[in-house]
């Protein structure tokens, strides 16, 4: 345990705890699972699997990712007005799990009928997922700043649970695109379509169709049936240390402590500038499937980003403290943006542009490792911020920011996938036209540069520094006449009883 200690940069019986830090990971662990098994294949499933076409999946997407983002402040309200004897974060990882994982299963299913039925079941039940999965996420990422204000180990706690958030989003990513293509060579025979003789063609193509279902509905099940007791681990092992005992704020009220709060805005604005950065994943099963005619291949895509991610992961608690937050996000992104030209440039048809893409995207891995961490430490240090500026402590709406953050994301990138993808003339399960191909290497890798180009803009007006937020820390521990264990004292209130060997 002492070596956890020393790793965590905590202290014993004081504060933040290994147990603590694991198990939260651990959640975002089984969180992580069922939200890549959504994000990255549910077009797929969508448009290969269901048939839907992909320019009304492309308005589904942008029409239930933008109702689902703009519930995040409400459902952010909705957390800073919980009190219960857990806590006003830690509830959701209970009662949320197992209802998501129906929801996820369902999302992976379709019914009889003709196309707008199965458009309408489509639609009503990522509808009530999207809903779902915004009552457990914005209290996840929330509960990382009520488990320690030091920002630093804020920091150590977040690049932690991103590491293994990452490698639950890891293990879909890596698994799921190999099945599929297993499958699918079950099918065909390992032939393409174009190697099967025209009027067998439709009778294939139904016939992968209906593989795609089924093989995609198991997965479902087992990833839900995976991630259930993970999100449990996180609510049982983690507790709450800032609590404010003062009346609950009203939706309102709340709103207006955003306005507010500068850091969090300029954040906020750096992630909807940016919110094509990662379309290079998003898109990339398909790039996979009609450009390098191998599903497979998607697995090498992500294996690809997850070296750079892990290294600039690992050292960003360093580098942070180094350079700072700010300047390591923007100045990684940059760097990001130039190596996406240049990928776009040199190309993917022959064999040097492949290898130059390869390698590039091993490098892109490094600001997607940085911005999984910095966002949400950057977030966490603005609910100090909040705090010292106006006496509230609204962990809720400040982070569901961040989830607001990445359903922009997630809404922008699929519909900017599905839009070119109807533009260009795509066909499920047909052979792609090299127009076609253009459309999806153009969306996926030139996007994707001007995006992460734009979003170093706004932050280059961010001026909440680790100085500024151990100050603020500091002055609103003195104003409320309470001790930080992360300034050496002990005793902070909390729910059910004494925290930190100090009196309640």
């Amino acid at each position: 345990m002492s070596f956890l200690h020393r790793l965590f940069g905590t202290v014993p019986g004081r504060g933040l705890q290994p147990k603590e830090v694991i198990a939260y990971s651990i959640a975002g662990f089984g969180q992580n699972m069922v939200c890549a098994l959504i994000a990255t294949f549910l077009m797929v499933f969508y448009t290969d699997g269901v048939g839907l076409l992909p320019a009304g999946v492309a308005y589904l997407m942008l029409g239930v990712r933008l109702f689902d983002a703009l519930n995040d402040p409400i459902m952010g309200s909705i957390v800073d007005r919980t009190r219960t004897r857990w806590g006003k974060l830690r509830p959701y990882l209970l009662f949320t799990p197992i209802p998501i994982s129906i929801l996820t299963i369902f999302c992976f299913t379709t019914i009889p009928g003709d196309y707008s039925a199965k458009f309408i079941y489509a639609l009503v039940t990522y509808v009530l997922w999207s809903i779902l999965y915004t009552i457990v996420d914005v209290p996840y990422w929330g509960l990382s700043s009520s488990l320690t204000s030091d920002t630093n180990k804020r920091a150590t706690l977040l690049t932690v649970a991103r590491l293994v958030c990452t490698a639950g989003m890891g293990v879909v990513a890596l698994s799921v695109p190999m099945i599929i293509e297993h499958f699918q060579n079950k099918t065909t025979g390992g032939m393409g379509l174009e190697e099967i003789a025209p009027a067998l063609q439709e009778t294939m193509r139904i016939a992968i169709a209906a593989d795609l279902r089924q093989v995609f509905f198991w997965i479902a099940v087992v990833v839900s049936a995976l991630a259930v007791p993970l999100f449990l681990i996180g609510f049982k092992y983690t507790r709450e240390r800032y609590y404010s005992p003062t009346p609950p704020l009203s939706l309102w009220q709340n709103l207006k402590l955003l306005v507010q709060n500068k850091p969090l805005l300029l954040i906020v604005l750096t992630g909807a500038l940016g919110a094509l950065r990662a379309i290079y994943l998003t898109s990339g099963i398909y790039f996979a499937k009609y450009c390098l005619d191998n599903a497979g291949a998607f697995t090498i895509i992500t294996i690809a980003v997850a070296p750079g991610g892990l290294l600039a992961s690992v050292f960003t608690p360093y580098l942070s403290r180094r350079f700072g937050k700010r300047d390591l996000f923007i100045y990684s992104h940059i760097a990001g943006a130039l190596v996406l030209f240049a990928m776009y440039f040199v190309g993917w048809r022959t064999p040097f542009g492949l290898w130059f893409n390869f390698i590039g995207i091993i490098v892109l891995g490094i600001p997607a490792g940085f911005s999984n961490i910095l966002t949400y430490a950057m977030i966490a240090d603005t609910v100090d911020y909040l705090e010292w500026k106006t006496g509230e402590r609204a962990e809720g709406i400040c982070f569901s920011m961040q989830t607001f953050i990445s359903k922009i994301g997630m809404t922008a990138c699929a519909f900017a996938t599905m839009l070119t993808l109807g533009i260009v003339g795509f066909e499920e399960n047909v052979a792609a036209s090299a127009f076609v191909q253009d459309g999806i290497y153009f969306t996926s890798v030139f996007l994707a540069a001007v995006s992460m180009l734009l979003l170093a803009i706004p932050l280059f007006f961010y001026r909440f520094t680790e100085k500024e937020q151990a100050r603020v820390v500091a002055i609103t521990a003195a104003r409320k006449g309470r001790d930080f264990e992360e300034i050496g004292l002990t005793g902070r209130p909390g729910f059910g009883g004494s925290e930190g060997g100090g009196p309640a």
